[in-house]
């Protein structure tokens, strides 16, 4: 369940980070995505932490992967989500760029991985909210196992997803072998801020992932 908003930051915009497992198996970074605040204040709103079982087993004759286009839109009915994407790059530190945070309706697709509905693990990141409101991925705990959503791409094709499991990890102790494995058949991880705001780190505690494959 979402949590009550609470008061909001004076300072300036979030940014924010994923870790990455690589192709190679290769750590690119050390922390996740998130929020790094620049105020002392609490954020607009922050989400209570969801939880899940392990994603679940892959299911037979589910793996029909789509050639490689790049995402254009992502749409989530459940949660009324009809947001476009923008490209996530490494930054010079390793880590994963946030989407821009002054954008509360956008989406980032890590475009030097995998496309969503390509196979392996395709990765897309929202900010949970801003400095002045929600954003994109406030309501993605509320996603749960049989949810679909869908992907425009730019070939003119629609990726259609099915929500395995959706599961808050600490993002001291954050699963990252797990999370950004390639996989077998194409999935998606959806992954935004989750748990409570720490004022000291200036960043939510945890991460908010939705695991899920194509159908």
């Amino acid at each position: 369940m979402a949590a009550e908003p609470s008061s909001t930051p004076a300072d300036s915009a979030r940014g924010g980070r994923l870790t990455l497992w690589g192709v190679a198996a290769v750590f690119l970074a050390v922390s996740l995505f998130g929020g790094h605040h620049q105020s002392d204040d609490e954020p607009q709103t922050h989400r209570a932490s969801g939880a899940g079982a392990a994603a679940s087993a892959e299911p037979p004759g589910t793996d029909g992967e789509l050639p490689r286009s790049a995402p254009t839109r992502l749409l989530i009915p459940k949660i009324a989500v009809n947001a476009p994407f923008t490209t996530l790059t490494i930054g010079d530190s390793g880590q994963l760029q946030p989407p821009p945070a002054g954008d509360t309706n956008l989406v980032g697709w890590y475009a030097d991985g995998v496309a969503p509905g390509e196979k392996g693990t395709a990765i897309i990141a929202g900010h949970v909210d801003t400095v002045t409101s929600a954003a994109v991925f406030a309501n993605l705990d509320e996603l749960e196992p049989g949810d679909r959503f869908s992907v425009e791409r730019s070939d003119g094709s629609t990726a259609d997803f099915v929500v395995d499991d959706a599961e808050t990890f600490a993002k001291e102790d954050f699963p990252s072998e797990r999370v950004y494995e390639d996989a077998s058949r194409p999935e998606v991880r959806l992954i935004t801020c989750a748990g409570d705001y720490d004022h000291t780190a200036r960043d939510y505690t945890d991460n908010l992932v939705v695991f899920a494959h194509l159908v």
